[in-house]
């Protein structure tokens, strides 16, 4: 087989970030009473919060912002976007959020499938996301998909972030693989495709979308299921 090994970014390429980021934004409306500060609709709340937090983590992955910033501040943006009142308690309401998300399990659709198979087919299985340590572990947990990978490399363990090549380079050489024995699979163009093509990974762009780029990733695939059609 032409791979050796398989590298998967984990929210939104298998983990179901937008689903499970719903589920722990309902409980925050209902839990903590938001009407009552002026935001009366649980669907503006989750869509503006969708969106200001995309945005963020963007800005995070061009190094423009330190994670602590989101951390802090996503919620009080998405009161100001809403024109209401930004309650005292926001940095608690962010507080319930991060303990709440991941512990949440669904994947996305095929993810399973694909994990299963491509641990059947005996190919080395490895994350790399740019996401906490505690925070992504509780995720794997949650979603009962742990025992699949050899190694989890996030932001602080390589000590760099996607697209950095560093946290590419760690992650292959724990992996003890070859850049032209691997294949990268996400769904950010800039964080998994540019950078694993940095240091000469083929990669799989997840692109339901069917955004257009000046270049083009090695497979581009609008669901998960078509890898099985490669591997």
């Amino acid at each position: 087989m032409k791979y050796k090994h398989i590298f998967f970014d984990l929210d939104h390429t298998l983990w179901d970030f937008e689903r499970n980021s719903s589920e722990s934004l309902e409980e925050i409306f209902h839990h903590h009473a938001l009407s009552q500060y002026g935001i009366t609709s649980l669907e503006a709340f989750v869509s503006s919060f969708l969106k200001i937090n995309t945005a963020l983590w963007d800005a995070f992955d061009r190094g423009q912002l330190h994670h602590t910033y989101i951390r802090e501040n996503r919620f009080r943006m998405v009161f100001e976007e809403l024109g209401a009142e930004c309650p005292s308690n926001h940095a608690q309401i962010g507080e319930f959020y991060l303990n709440s998300l991941p512990t949440k399990k669904h994947l996305l659709e095929g993810a399973l499938d694909l994990l299963t198979y491509v641990a059947a087919a005996g190919y080395g299985m490895h994350i790399i996301t740019n996401g906490f340590n505690e925070v992504q572990a509780r995720k794997i947990a949650s979603s009962e998909i742990g025992h699949f990978f050899h190694n989890v490399v996030t932001f602080e363990t390589a000590n760099a972030k996607k697209p950095d090549r560093r946290i590419f380079e760690y992650a292959l050489e724990i992996a003890g693989t070859t850049a032209d024995e691997s294949l990268m699979v996400g769904d950010n163009w800039i964080a998994d495709i540019l950078g694993a093509r940095e240091v000469g990974m083929d990669t799989a762009y997840l692109n339901p979308a069917g955004l257009k780029f000046d270049e083009e990733p090695t497979y581009n695939i609008a669901r998960l299921e078509e890898l099985l059609l490669v591997l």
